[in-house]
Formats: structure tokens, C-alpha cells, sequence
């Protein structure tokens, strides 16, 4: 499957419209980013079931933004809207399918039970000071 070009008109609408979303924020003059583009291609052919995407940051600035890019190349992983993984760098096809694995085997009801835990944890506290 080829990846999809993001901005800011169909970012919502591709991360809200599909289970796992994995999006690599790049940019055209970033030699690792160049360098990771046939692993972010190989492994978008390998999963269909996932969508692989693409931001450019010098395209998209606000939406780099947004999302406090400070490096590149940063792999994003959404499941369901939530962000599960977010690193800079360029991984290796290994770590990249052992990213993908971890992220299809969670189970989300879990994880949004654990967020919610967290969440009111954090309101006591600052109710309390």
C-alpha cells in the first residue's frame, strides 16, 4: 500500500477515520529521512491493515508544530486516535515491525482505562494543591 501525503485539510480525517495510523514527519533536505523512506515503504506494503503517512515539515510547519516535532525523521503511532509511540529518528526495519507488532497487540480498552486512571490521579492532586 503506498502512504499517504498529510496536511492539515486531511490529518484529522485520516487519523480519525482509521484504526492505526502510523505517520513519519519528514522532510525533502533530511538524509536519514531519505534514508528510512524505502523502510516506511516496504513495511507500508507488508501491513495493509495499518495506514502509513507522511508529513512534510517544511510543508507543513503548523501541523509539525502542533505536535512539538522538534527532530527528524519522528515516527508517530495512533491506534484508535490515541498516540502510542512518538520517537525521532530513523529505525531500522526491525524495530519499525517490532513497533508495529507492540501497537497491534495492546489492548486498547486497557490502555484507555489506564489514561483515565492517570487523568483523575492527576485532577486530585492538583484539587489538593
Amino acid at each position: 500500500m503506498a502512504t499517504i501525503e498529510l496536511n492539515s485539510d486531511n490529518f484529522e480525517s485520516v487519523v480519525t477515520g482509521n484504526s492505526m495510523v502510523i505517520v513519519d514527519f519528514w522532510a525533502p533536505w533530511c538524509g536519514p529521512c531519505r534514508g528510512f523512506a524505502p523502510v516506511f515503504e516496504k513495511a507500508s506494503d507488508a501491513h495493509a491493515d495499518v495506514v502509513f503517512a507522511k508529513v512534510n515539515t517544511e510543508e507543513q510547519r503548523e501541523l509539525a508544530g502542533a505536535f512539538n516535532i522538534r527532530s527528524i525523521p519522528t515516527l508517530m503511532v495512533f491506534r484508535e486516535q490515541l498516540v502510542l509511540f512518538q520517537e525521532p529518528g530513523a529505525l531500522p526495519a526491525s524495530a519499525l515491525e517490532k513497533v508495529l507488532a507492540q501497537a497491534k497487540a495492546l489492548d486498547m480498552d486497557k490502555v484507555r482505562q489506564e489514561i483515565a486512571a492517570a487523568e483523575n490521579k492527576a485532577a486530585e492532586k492538583s484539587a489538593v494543591e
